[in-house]
């Protein structure tokens, strides 16, 4: 199934919203996974990022929800984490963003995980 020009659209605008949050607090190691060539998937991408403390990756997700809620309008459908800070999950349904403290990220390894599919390092909104 392919997605029509506006929806394409609105998903680009979502990834840089959710980009430019984790940027703007210098979450580290910005990866994407493109899940949607992948049959049986929830979403159509994956982003993760770390940060170096509680407080870096709670602020990492909290200017990710303020960015995409300025640009897109939207709050995520489900926020996990929150509590502890070592692994926060913010569930934009078609985008699902992983936040992580560094160790809690080595130690899960999502990025190994998936590996089959196409990743991208983020380093700037275009």
């Amino acid at each position: 199934m392919t997605k029509n020009t506006s929806e394409k659209d609105g998903l680009t605008l979502l990834v840089d919203s959710i980009t430019k949050g984790i940027l703007d607090k210098k979450g580290e190691e910005v990866v994407s996974l493109d899940l949607g060539k992948k049959n049986s998937t929830v979403c159509d991408y994956f982003i993760i990022c770390h940060g170096n403390s509680r407080t870096h990756a709670t602020s990492i997700a909290e200017s990710i929800e303020e960015e995409v809620k300025k640009d897109c309008g939207v709050n995520p459908a489900r926020r996990e984490g929150y509590v502890n800070g070592e692994w926060l999950l913010l569930d934009y349904l078609d985008v699902v963003v992983h936040v992580f403290q560094e160790p809690v990220r080595r130690h899960f390894q999502l990025e190994e995980l998936w590996a089959d599919v196409p990743a991208e390092k983020l380093t700037e909104v275009e």
